[in-house]
């Protein structure tokens, strides 16, 4: 056997053990009675630790030291290299992460977020503090053993965002409140009530999922290898590109919840399906750092994905001229004094608001902040946790002009903080801006996407992402992979540009 082989077969093992957390996490948060929830976390930190003990070994330095010099003088751009030196990078990282932090987050989790979601149920911040306490404090003893040169954020937002840090955050905020800001001025300013609220009638449950599922087919989601299911805040979750699965989750008047729950998911799972078949249970299809073993390359990647067929298709003109008249058959009472117009313009409306996962497409980034900004703060301790609820509100209203009604809106309504989630926001933020620059180029490079688009064929574009972003998995990072495809690093002008004209148009702004 090769170097390399016996490199594979151990990183294939290590693969296999993350998928098996992964399943146990997709199953906590979908299928598992509550009373499962202490045991559940028990079995995770079990698996957590053979996981980081499997990699963190004396074999994996010895197996890392020879497949290095087996394939030293190859080409440094080839997945083999780029494989092994990963690897080896995430080999030094976790050394310094003791495996007992691992276990005691991996226990902690299906509790806090067991807790969590009952706290949401009831307003009631104070039951769960007490568990936000400790996942915050495990946070700070994972940053400081792996170690950081700014800010404590820096080393906890690596695990999802490695080409940023805390620093770089706040220019890129910086830059996008700069043009975020006086268009939301303007929108407010034009806002007026449209003819018809079609969010005061009621489309059943059973047939948002059908038609959901319908649109997540059609954009390309394969239901051979993936699956659609409830959970009380909307995942994808993968065990390699076999099996890709999402979820969603309902109101019976707000029909937008799910349909865009749906395509966000859908295009995540795209990303997950459209790595290439060769780099199953591979190092570049695994998170060494144990979130999960996903083939995307960092979270914001993978949300560029998701912000993309959600919004920039999803919530598009040409879309809804495609799809309206689909969408009244299976609800034809609630829409029938509507048209493709309306409907366009009732799910891009712009208003300052309270949920996150509700926002519209100008405020949404103004919630990311916030919470990045709460983080840093946790983080550093200049922020308690029993004041986080005051803090929260705080900020909802200095950056949207609401204050939440209760904790159930405000500081509750995210799971990510329950399952030790810290440094995992910008991920959002970084995909919104990704998701215009990958278009953009789409559109330079793929003779006649526009018609395509306008005729609700999807296929041009899903190939176009598959080519250029899909199948590397985790071979090259973010910003490698705008260059590559886009020829440009991260920068806001596509974004802004995409947000200007869209809604210049909506709100008939000058």
């Amino acid at each position: 056997m090769t170097a390399y082989a016996d490199f594979q077969n151990h990183i294939a093992e290590l693969s296999d053990l993350l998928n098996a957390i992964s399943i146990l996490k997709w199953d906590a948060r979908t299928q598992m009675p509550p009373g499962g929830a202490a045991t559940r976390g028990n079995q995770l930190a079990t698996l957590s630790r053979v996981a980081q003990a499997h990699f963190i070994s004396d074999k994996t330095a010895r197996i890392l030291d020879a497949v290095e010099a087996e394939i030293a003088g190859e080409d440094p751009d080839s997945y083999r290299v780029r494989a092994v030196k990963q690897t080896r990078q995430y080999y030094d990282i976790v050394r310094r992460i003791p495996v007992e932090l691992t276990a005691r987050k991996a226990t902690l989790a299906p509790v806090s977020e067991h807790v969590w979601s009952e706290a949401k149920k009831n307003n009631d911040f104070a039951s769960f503090a007490p568990y936000l306490r400790q996942m915050l404090e495990l946070a700070k003893q994972q940053a400081d053993a792996v170690g950081y040169e700014g800010h404590p954020f820096d080393a906890l937002v690596f695990e999802f965002e490695p080409s940023v840090n805390a620093a770089s955050l706040k220019v890129l905020f910086e830059d996008l409140k700069a043009g975020l800001l006086p268009l939301l001025k303007r929108i407010v300013a034009h806002d007026k009530p449209l003819e018809k609220d079609l969010w005061a009638r009621e489309y059943p449950l059973d047939k948002q999922k059908a038609f959901g599922l319908e649109i997540a087919q059609k954009i390309g989601y394969d239901l051979e290898r993936g699956r659609l299911d409830i959970a009380p805040h909307p995942f994808e979750i993968s065990f390699t590109r076999n099996d890709v699965r999402i979820t969603t989750r309902y109101n019976l008047n707000y029909l937008p919840m799910a349909l865009y729950g749906t395509m966000h998911e859908t295009g995540h799972a795209l990303y997950e399906q459209g790595v290439s078949a060769e780099l199953t249970r591979s190092a570049l299809t695994t998170d060494f750092l144990g979130q999960y073993p996903v083939g995307g390359t960092s979270y914001g990647a993978h949300e560029s994905q998701s912000r993309l067929w959600e919004n920039q298709i999803g919530r598009s003109r040409d879309f809804w001229n495609v799809h309206f008249d689909r969408l009244r058959e299976f609800f034809p009472e609630q829409l029938a004094d509507a048209d493709p117009d309306l409907l366009y313009r009732s799910v891009n409306r712009v208003r300052p608001s309270l949920i996150r996962v509700e926002a519209d497409e100008v405020t949404y980034n103004l919630h990311i902040m916030l919470r990045v900004e709460i983080e840093m703060a946790l983080l550093e301790g200049s922020l308690q946790v029993e004041d986080l609820p005051e803090a929260w509100n705080a900020k909802m209203q200095e950056y949207l002009g609401v204050t939440p009604p209760n904790d159930s809106k405000g500081v509750l309504q995210d799971v990510h903080w329950s399952g030790g989630g810290f440094g995992s926001f910008p991920g959002y933020t970084i995909g919104n801006v990704m998701s215009s620059q990958f278009l953009e180029a789409a559109h330079q490079q793929v003779a006649g996407l526009d018609d395509s688009l306008r005729r609700g064929e999807y296929a041009p574009l899903l190939t176009w992402l598959q080519q250029n972003i899909y199948q590397h998995g985790r071979a090259y990072d973010a910003n490698e992979l705008l260059v590559r495809s886009t020829s440009s690093p991260l920068h806001v002008k596509p974004y802004l540009a995409y947000l200007e004209a869209k809604f210049t148009g909506l709100y008939g702004l000058s």
